[in-house]
């Protein structure tokens, strides 16, 4: 007969192997869903991803740099960009750090492979599996028009490991470099400065591209899709009441989008339901795309 002293340890073993199986299958990376914490669920307003969505090839990525979840992006191993990557806003000098090396995604091409980013080897031949799920440095080679853009861009980050890990090839795409030197660059300080001033709780930031007409190519194939137009939306509940009006009506929540391209590329901002009209008509998505939960209006 078990005394009650060996069944509590036999319970406390038992829940150190459970622990242990949870804590693995909540490893991230390439992810069925972001619906915990160790899953990028933070980084989404409410928890919450936007919906709507029809593609079925897509890949969801808890961004992982040092063991810890940094943002989450829904990335296209076809086209081998980003769809959009949804990471929470951190009151910032606007400063950009240049000395962090580009990273892969290790689990697009290998569940196996670990959960954090890593950075490029420094031999140029990637192993041909990376290649096909994911872009690589040798795409952006040789492509004097374009810039590599960032979804969650290091200036919108203060803790140098937060900023270190926007710099994934999986948080990039191809940006017209007129683009995005120009109204992309000065609608990202604009949105920083306006957090920075205005927010006085957490924002939430989604960034995204509708589909693409021009590919870049090398070696005779398709690398990786040109997004025809970048939008981008903040999700801000605490904002300072006080503001003026001209920025208090962009709050609790608005949007933006802009053509990637040389000429017509202002930044466009406009209210949410606007930027989803907008989108729906660009995006393979249906009648109830949404891209903040509940649009970004607190439950009262």
């Amino acid at each position: 007969m078990p005394t009650s002293a060996n069944r509590v340890l036999s319970l406390a073993a038992v829940l150190m192997v459970l622990t242990s199986v949870v804590q693995q299958g909540v490893q991230a990376g390439v992810v069925s869903d972001f619906n915990h914490a160790e899953r990028c669920k933070d980084s989404l307003y409410m928890g919450t991803p936007p919906r709507g969505y029809l593609g079925n090839s897509f890949k969801r990525i808890c961004q992982r740099y040092e063991d810890k979840p940094r943002y989450a992006t829904v990335y296209d191993p076809q086209r081998h960009i980003p769809i959009y990557s949804a990471y929470t806003f951190k009151k910032s000098d606007g400063e950009k750090k240049v000395d962090f090396p580009w990273m892969f995604e290790p689990q697009l091409a290998s569940e196996k492979s670990s959960s954090n980013m890593e950075p490029f080897p420094q031999s140029t031949s990637m192993h041909m599996n990376f290649e096909d799920t994911q872009a690589v440095l040798e795409d952006y080679a040789d492509v004097v028009q374009y810039e590599r853009g960032q979804l969650n861009p290091d200036e919108h980050q203060a803790d140098p490991m937060d900023k270190a890990s926007t710099y994934s090839l999986t948080n990039v795409v191809p940006q017209i470099r007129e683009f995005n030197l120009g109204p992309w660059a000065e609608h990202q300080d604009i949105i920083r400065k306006r957090l920075n001033n205005y927010c006085r709780g957490k924002a939430y930031v989604i960034t995204g591209v509708t589909t693409s007409g021009h590919t870049i190519r090398r070696n005779n194939m398709d690398r990786v899709a040109v997004p025809e137009y970048m939008w981008s939306a903040y999700c801000c509940t605490q904002f300072d009441q006080n503001a003026p009006y001209f920025v208090r009506y962009k709050f609790p929540v608005f949007g933006a989008y802009g053509l990637n391209d040389r000429i017509n590329n202002q930044m466009v901002e406009v209210p949410l339901k606007n930027l989803e009209k907008f989108l729906k008509g660009r995006m393979d998505v249906d009648k109830n795309f949404q891209i903040f939960y509940n649009d970004c209006v607190p439950d009262n």
